[in-house]
């Protein structure tokens, strides 16, 4: 009988638990933990209940939270050895200058007044807007909170923005315009509940896979997935549309075309709860099948048979991740998926609604509390309204709160390439693997009068580039909360204490306010994160994402809770969605159905360049692996880049699986990565994942950007495939590796 049937495991996690090696299969006496303590897992935006196992004051391991409504005990590969990221070997211990090129050590008092003192001096000689701020999705609402008021109150910048514009503004902004507000309208618990679910560029197999729990719960669903490549969501797929690259638009058009053909609408609910389908109807009716099935590459029966299926449905969900937002028309396309949802109804109802999955942890919390896309609440930059209630509840001049919204994260590094911003703060982000086009990024970044980079690690390819280095607490090291794409609002607790002198994200900013004296003013008598959860309970009161009646003590006892939830709320499940009354965050309260028009995407393939680049995830890392790199079972898992090839075009350059080849495109090459030759990818296109520094993605993609949201198309880059050169090739990079020690 083996180890793991005598202690009676019957998961991965619970291997973990009990201190079993998954590998060598004994009992380890160094990881059976001395106390457990409950937390949300720091990477994706599902928001998975978990507990970190503690021993002589070190995470020793993680299990998944059995009672957590989300998870229900359940962890992807990360999740599971997410403990593994506090000890990694770059870990940031201590403030750093870069003293004649070289990074030297000082004390925390220096490093803030050195960075009070270079932001006010580029501020005095270049404006307020001279200094800019980039944030991420990974800190802690109460962190997203203060830094927003601290950014534009206190140093008085508008250029401030968060990473979330890389990949969820697109989903912003699409709601915003048909339904008057952000924020997801529905819930993880209507994959479960839907008849029929349409995934659109959502590959959650590898990018969510906790929610493909929700799929396999509901065997009854038809289940119909849109992607250019056969992925593993697709090959769980009842009807794989196997699109164009960027021709989601022109389907979705195609499908509301039939729908509206064939008599298939909801007109009581269009009639009572929407504007504008007069224009929408005229605005479809040239996306003919035949028209729709030459742009898509499918055939026209496909078109009818998804039409008829999604729109005869009792309830209809319809997902998509990065594979509709990272485009210049993804605002657009999003609105067309809202579209499709009214039409026919298919809101406001368990099992029916438009769903964007969110990206990071705690993306949600940053379009909520962040202040950079809107202002706290879902408040508006141009509203009078809006700007005099932040105005009371602060104890401000009106004047202070900013009338507009500032620039974007794609335009504070064109500002800052225009020499218009002097001086950067990076926060827990790493742009010279994540931002698009990197040679204009690192142009920018070697342009600047000084660039602060706070993160947990160093030296991470973005630290490098940096003046000063603030070490941070990362997940495991600190508290708060987190709010996932279903906006359940999930507490974070600190496990152990910050190596070295790092500290919490919300001590450096309140240590920031202090450097520039705005402490008292802007965040009076803080110390702790419940204080700023306090203030942001009185900011969201009201709003739609109303957090006035959670505590965190509730919220540990629910397992985190939906927003709204009200003051004098009882029941977490009440609002488990959003606008089941059909009243939206418009000024009559109705949707707006939105026409839209399918453009080709804007770098087409030519002689010289080919073939079109599709970048993307792979399930054993996460975003620049600044994380997952330093987890030797992921790495292992993964260990380096790859694209995948149709064997039509390998043939078509005398290629094999497994050659070394270069990828380039007029701004750059990926070089030295391992060619795999698979149908998953038709003709015509190459696949290549985008976590990889040492083989970055985005030394071939563009600088386009969707003209409302300013999120990147990173996707649909003209590229050609060339045998990489042979001393340099993959095979010496693979014994290079081995002969590590």
């Amino acid at each position: 009988m083996s180890i793991r049937s005598l202690l009676g495991l019957d998961t991965r996690a619970e291997r973990y638990t009990y201190g079993l090696d998954p590998v060598a299969g004994y009992v380890s006496t160094q990881k059976i933990p001395d106390r457990w303590v409950a937390t949300t897992c720091g990477y994706c935006s599902v928001g998975c209940g978990m507990f970190v196992g503690v021993k002589d004051g070190r995470a020793v391991s993680v299990r998944g939270n059995p009672d957590h409504p989300v998870n229900r005990g359940n962890l992807c590969p990360k999740g599971l050895s997410e403990h593994h990221t506090i000890d990694a070997s770059n870990r940031a211990r201590q403030p750093l200058l870069k003293r004649d090129g070289r990074f030297t050590p000082i004390g925390w008092d220096t490093a803030l007044t050195t960075m009070a003192e270079a932001f006010r001096r580029v501020q005095a000689e270049h404006g307020p807007d001279s200094v800019g701020v980039i944030s991420t999705g990974q800190l802690v609402t109460e962190e997203f909170y203060a830094l927003g008021k601290l950014v534009q109150l206190g140093l008085g910048t508008r250029s401030f923005d968060g990473n979330t514009t890389l990949c969820m503004s697109t989903a912003v902004a699409g709601y915003k315009g048909s339904f008057g507000s952000d924020g997801p309208p529905g819930a993880y618990e209507d994959l479960e509940r839907a008849d029929v679910i349409l995934l659109i560029g959502a590959n959650i197999a590898d990018n969510h896979p906790i929610l493909c729990r929700r799929l396999q719960a509901n065997p009854g669903t038809t289940l119909i997935v849109v992607d250019p490549r056969v992925t593993k969501t697709a090959m769980m797929a009842d009807l794989h549309l196997p699109i164009r690259p960027r021709a989601d638009l022109a389907l979705l058009n195609g499908l509301i075309h039939i729908i509206i053909e064939r008599g298939l609408v909801d007109h009581d609910y269009v009639d009572r709860h929407t504007t504008g389908f007069d224009a929408l109807k005229e605005s479809v009716r040239e996306y003919t099948p035949a028209r729709v099935a030459e742009t898509t590459g499918l055939d026209p029966g496909l078109l009818y048979e998804t039409a008829a299926i999604y729109s005869t449905a009792n309830a209809a969900f319809i997902a998509w991740t990065m594979g509709v937002n990272h485009s210049t028309k993804g605002t657009e396309t999003v609105n067309a998926i809202n579209n499709l949802a009214l039409i026919t109804g298919n809101i406001g109802r368990a099992g029916a609604a438009p769903f964007s999955i969110t990206g990071q942890c705690n993306a949600m919390g940053t379009r909520e509390a962040g202040f950079a896309s809107s202002l706290p609440g879902y408040r508006k930059f141009e509203s009078a309204e809006d700007r005099e209630a932040l105005a009371g509840i602060w104890n401000v001049p009106v004047e202070r709160v900013p009338a507009a919204r500032g620039l974007a994260y794609p335009d504070i590094i064109e500002a800052a390439l225009e020499r218009r911003i002097r001086a950067l703060w990076i926060i827990a982000t790493n742009p010279v693997v994540s931002f698009p086009n990197l040679g204009a990024l690192t142009q920018a970044l070697e342009g600047l009068d000084f660039l602060v980079v706070q993160d947990g690690f160093h030296p991470t390819p973005t630290s490098e580039f940096a003046d000063l280095v603030l070490p941070a607490a990362i997940w495991g090291e600190k508290e708060g909360t987190y709010t996932n794409s279903e906006r359940r609002v999930s507490k974070v607790n600190r496990a152990v204490e910050p190596p070295g002198e790092a500290r919490p994200d919300f001590n450096i900013f309140l240590d920031v306010a202090s450097a520039l004296g705005v402490k008292e003013e802007l965040f009076p008598g803080w110390s702790v994160p419940r204080d700023a959860f306090e203030e942001w309970k009185r900011v969201s009161a009201g709003r739609l994402c109303d957090y006035s009646g959670m505590t965190y003590e509730v919220i540990e006892e629910q397992g985190g809770i939906q927003w709204p939830y009200p003051a004098g709320a009882t029941d977490p499940a009440a609002t488990r969605r959003l606008y089941t009354d059909g009243v939206f965050q418009t000024a009559d309260g109705r949707a707006r159905l939105i026409p839209v028009t399918w453009e080709p995407f804007p770098e087409q393939p030519t002689g010289e360049f080919p073939l079109v680049l599709n970048t993307g995830r792979t399930v054993e890392h996460w975003h620049t692996r600044t994380k997952t790199a330093n987890v030797p079972i992921l790495e292992r898992l993964s260990p380096h880049a790859w694209a995948e090839m149709n064997p039509r075009d390998a043939r078509g350059l005398h290629l094999k699986a497994q050659d070394s080849v270069d990828i380039v495109s007029r701004r750059g090459r990926i070089r030295d990565i391992e060619l795999r030759v698979t149908e998953t990818v038709a003709p015509g296109q190459i696949f290549v994942p985008f976590h990889y520094a040492e083989a970055n993605a985005n030394q071939v993609t563009q600088s386009a950007f969707d003209p409302v949201s300013r999120e990147p198309n990173y996707k649909q880059s003209a590229v050609r495939v060339e045998r990489s050169c042979p001393s340099g090739g993959l095979g010496a990079s693979l014994w290079r590796r081995s002969e590590r020690p």
